[in-house]
């Protein structure tokens, strides 16, 4: 590893000594000898391709400097060259320059506290000169009355408390800094906010002698927003509000709420949207039936219904109105999302693992039963038919649990499309559109296609990793590799049987194995 890191800071100083030069040569040769002459003509149809698309968004500040196209007239396509060999050599410095951690700062409100009464907080990642922001709620679970918090507290205190947090965090997949890992927003200003509140980020209420845990997640959200209003965000032109699993619920209960926040305090040209990863849950039948007894086992259904109590949970008030006195529908995405005024872009996992373990499905080292695997087949249907509906989308048809802070989230694809590519379409797509934030009650249903984007990505094959680019599957008991057909042999699959249920011949269901569809 420590050779690693000499290489790493060896290249980063020869890079930036290269770019430096090939600055120092380029502004100091002199103004005629760049200059070429030549017809007008030519240079107003390549400043027409060198255009940026309407959809791109303009950065101001640092980000960019203007060029005079009058001083290279007559030969653009040998400058163009000449900018691009720049940008190239300039590219390890820039990159070099923002691969840093985030760093930890706690909320200076400090009447706005985790579980335990400790400070709530948040990670940031400047980047002096965007105007692109991304907010990330971290995921975790929950719990949902006193025996259930106070077991938690004693196996998972980092998810209730601050006192233990390290002062930097290093960001991975859409949090990563690195353009190889991150392409469309490694550049951004990266706020990470850990989850300390154990109630789906919804809850509004402090602790009191009367009760041993305050639930503030709600709060949390609001207040790191306020802080960040003094940091930049306040010149911002995009707010993604993202997370995974608990955190893509939160995603949901809070987009709308902190584009209200920010419209109420004038702050109009902040787009605000969504990332729900992962949090897609369905309030479905459990396979097996249990007792609601500990967090893992108890029904989504009856553990928010108490949840919701517990924390004094808040809810986007146009769900609220849907569901008077039956709120604990809003935690559920497909209940919610037509609710809601914000855009918001859903990935999420056909056969997520934390939706099977609550329905007592459990992939342990045995084969499963065929009753099983029919539940499971079923999940993936179910899931399909609430995501109908959905602007934008990406749910592979694959068995795992959370998404986008994956270093490899890259390679995982739906119809031949990346994650970061969908998420890429879909800002493109939304770049037509929108303007001003005040504006926000109408953004998530006037979304319009975009020409080589597709928004609604969706795999349509029935199995678990049924597409070959899902994430490597391994033993639970070995920890060896499978392949998809390994796997779901060990899931107790009979391709024979499966294929004359499907109504095809077995070889062909092999095929769709092995590629995809």
């Amino acid at each position: 590893m420590q050779s690693r890191g000499v290489a790493r800071n060896s290249f980063g100083l020869s890079a930036v000594r290269s770019c430096l030069l090939l600055l120092f040569i380029h502004l100091s040769a002199p103004v005629e000898a760049r200059r070429v002459r030549g017809g007008r003509a030519q240079t107003r149809r390549v400043q027409q391709q060198q255009t940026p698309p309407p959809y791109r968004e303009r950065v101001e500040g640092a980000e960019s400097f203007p060029l005079d196209f009058t001083a290279v007239e007559g030969n653009m396509d040998n400058f163009v060259v000449q900018i691009k060999n720049l940008a190239q050599s300039l590219y390890p410095c820039s990159a070099q320059k923002l691969d840093q951690d985030m760093k930890l700062h706690f909320l200076k409100n400090v009447s706005v506290t985790c579980n335990d009464g400790s400070p709530a907080g948040y990670y940031i990642k400047e980047s002096k000169g965007s105007k692109r922001w991304l907010l990330f709620l971290e995921g975790g679970w929950y719990c949902f009355d006193s025996q259930t918090c106070e077991s938690r507290y004693e196996t998972m205190r980092r998810l209730m408390s601050s006192t233990k947090w390290p002062l930097t965090r290093t960001g991975r997949g859409i949090l990563s800094p690195q353009p190889e890992e991150n392409p469309h927003w490694w550049n951004a200003n990266v706020v990470f906010i850990p989850y300390c509140s154990s109630d789906v980020w919804s809850g509004a209420t402090p602790k009191t002698d009367q009760s041993d845990y305050a639930f503030m997640g709600s709060l949390i959200i609001k207040e790191v927003v306020n802080e960040l209003l003094t940091k930049g965000l306040e010149n911002a032109k995009v707010l993604l509000l993202a997370g995974s699993s608990a955190g893509g619920t939160g995603v949901l209960l809070n987009v709308d709420q902190v584009a209200e926040q920010l419209e109420a305090q004038g702050y109009t040209g902040v787009q605000v949207r969504g990332l729900a990863d992962s949090g897609w849950f369905l309030d479905n039948k459990q396979y097996k039936f249990t007792d609601c007894l500990d967090t893992i086992s108890c029904a989504p259904t009856e553990a928010i219904k108490r949840g919701i109590r517990y924390w004094g949970g808040l809810v986007p008030e146009s769900c609220r109105q849907a569901h008077v006195g039956e709120e604990w529908n809003c935690f559920f995405g497909y209940k919610v999302y037509p609710t809601l005024k914000s855009p918001v872009f859903v990935a999420q996992w056909l056969f997520d693992e934390a939706q099977l373990t609550v329905d007592n499905i459990h992939l342990t080292g045995q084969p499963i039963h065929e009753g099983q695997w029919r539940y499971i087949q079923k999940l993936g249907q179910e899931l399909r038919h609430t995501l109908r509906d959905v602007t934008a989308m990406f749910a592979p048809a694959c068995l795992s649990h959370e998404l986008i802070t994956r270093a490899d989230w890259t390679d995982i694809r739906v119809k031949g499309i990346s994650l970061p590519r969908a998420l890429h379409c879909w800002d493109r797509s939304l770049h037509h559109n929108l303007h001003i934030n005040s504006s926000h009650s109408h953004q998530k249903h006037m979304t319009p296609p975009v020409r080589g984007c597709l928004l609604q990505l969706i795999d349509s094959c029935p199995w678990p990793h049924c597409n070959p680019s899902c994430p490597t599957i391994r033993d639970q008991l070995t920890g060896q590799e499978m392949s998809v057909i390994q796997f779901l042999k060990h899931m107790g699959f009979d391709v024979q049987k499966m294929a004359q249920q499907q109504g095809m011949e077995p070889k062909k269901l092999l095929g769709m194995l092995n590629n995809g569809n």
